[in-house]
């Protein structure tokens, strides 16, 4: 059986990683000219994080990832007004809880490809045709023709036959709007959330030296900036904003964006912006969720946020991209060659997860950056909780949802 996956992120690589593992060929294609060094600081934990330990990746995880103590917030003097306890939270997520930057996840899940795995930068899909049942088209073992499978064009000109297609591309993807028509489009299937997100690394050393060992942000209202220090001797920043028209296109310069929304912010924000990259180097996105009727059409199936994004504010965007692509993988295997009954079986099981998330990414979008002095108050107060005996455990379940087996999701 041969797959192509579109997209060498996350959720492609982590697919990649268990098609291999079953026996499949498989080809990975990824439109950036090499692996994308601009990214952000994630916490990784729940069911991703016992999909990866199932991988064998948890000890080159643990050795990328950072000891977080506490989630910071900093007033405009930098001064703490609240904050999360780190090591309460990871007691109540049952200890399955790391911080990793996203480009250091997906570089353990590089490195654990097997050899005969092709990932090939500076490529895309631009063609998709579905081969009719009895074509026979492409050859599988010994020769034999297959009932059907997918015709997929590169942008070299070049072409695959293949038993499958899978569109891991992210939250704009390609696959999808090749696929799915009109229904694939950002427009009809974004659902966005009223914000843009920004994230970047710099090099100021004063910076890293107030943050160092925590994750700061600023307890502010409308705009919000957050720091990690990186072993590199730089700083990482996140950042994230409301805006009046979620959908309107994005700025053509991130960098001066970056510079004038949040110029008005104090403590050290400032120091921050002066050292911003050029934009190139910005990732820059709305905050939005992926909500589409069906994911797959036919031998073509969708991964990850090409398909069931839950924005960056659930937190939860790159486990679910580890898991849903270990379930995809485990559904293909044991259908034995089906592969659409393999990829009906996996949206019937791992649906209802991915929905679960966005429905918790929705409820906390509220208190994750408060859009008024009253709303920042009350957050505060409820953090202030968050040291009593239980209260964290309520909190991780707030933030997480229900929990989900893995085993029960893989059989």
């Amino acid at each position: 059986m041969k797959a192509v996956i579109c997209g060498a992120g996350i959720a492609g690589l982590a697919l990649a990683h268990q098609l291999a593992a079953h026996g499949w060929q498989v080809e990975v294609v990824e439109q950036a000219r090499g692996p994308r060094e601009q990214g952000y600081m994630i916490d990784f934990f729940g069911i991703g994080y016992e999909a990866a330990e199932e991988m064998g990746l948890l000890p080159r995880l643990q050795e990328l990832g950072y000891m977080i103590s506490e989630a910071a917030f900093m007033d405009e003097r930098g001064r703490r007004r609240a904050g999360l306890d780190y090591g309460e939270f990871s007691d109540a997520t049952g200890g399955k809880l790391l911080s990793i930057m996203r480009p250091d996840l997906e570089l353990a899940l590089r490195e654990s490809l097997p050899a005969e795995v092709r990932v090939r930068y500076g490529m895309t899909v631009t063609d998709v045709t579905e081969e009719a049942e009895g074509a026979g088209a492409a050859r599988g073992a010994g020769g034999a023709s297959r009932d059907a499978g997918v015709r997929v064009t590169l942008s070299d000109g070049s072409v695959r036959e293949a038993d499958l297609l899978v569109g891991a591309d992210g939250i704009h993807s390609t696959v999808r709007s090749l696929v799915f028509g009109r229904q694939g489009t950002d427009e009809q299937c974004l659902r966005h959330l009223g914000f843009h997100t920004a994230a970047f690394v710099f090099d100021e050393p004063q910076v890293r030296e107030q943050v160092a060992g925590r994750f700061c942000l600023t307890d502010t209202v409308g705009r919000q900036m957050g720091f990690y220090a990186l072993r590199n001797g730089k700083v990482a920043a996140f950042a994230v904003h409301r805006v009046d028209d979620p959908s309107a296109p994005l700025p053509k310069d991130a960098r001066s964006a970056v510079r004038e929304i949040y110029g008005p912010l104090g403590w050290v924000v400032p120091r921050a912006l002066a050292a911003c990259p050029p934009a190139e180097e910005i990732y820059y996105d709305h905050v939005a969720q992926t909500v589409l009727p069906h994911w797959s059409r036919g031998r073509t199936v969708l991964v990850g946020d090409a398909c069931y994004a839950v924005s960056l504010l659930a937190g939860q965007g790159a486990s679910l991209g580890v898991a849903g692509a270990h379930v995809l993988a485990a559904q293909l295997a044991a259908a034995d060659g089906d592969v659409r009954a393999g990829l009906e079986r996996y949206e019937q099981l791992w649906r209802p997860v991915a929905e679960d998330k966005q429905r918790v990414a929705l409820q906390g979008t509220r208190w994750f950056l408060p859009n008024s002095r009253a709303r920042l108050r009350m957050r505060r107060a409820a953090m202030r909780l968050s040291g009593l005996p239980g209260v964290n455990r309520l909190i991780a379940s707030a933030v997480t949802g229900k929990p989900a087996e893995l085993a029960q999701l893989t059989k």
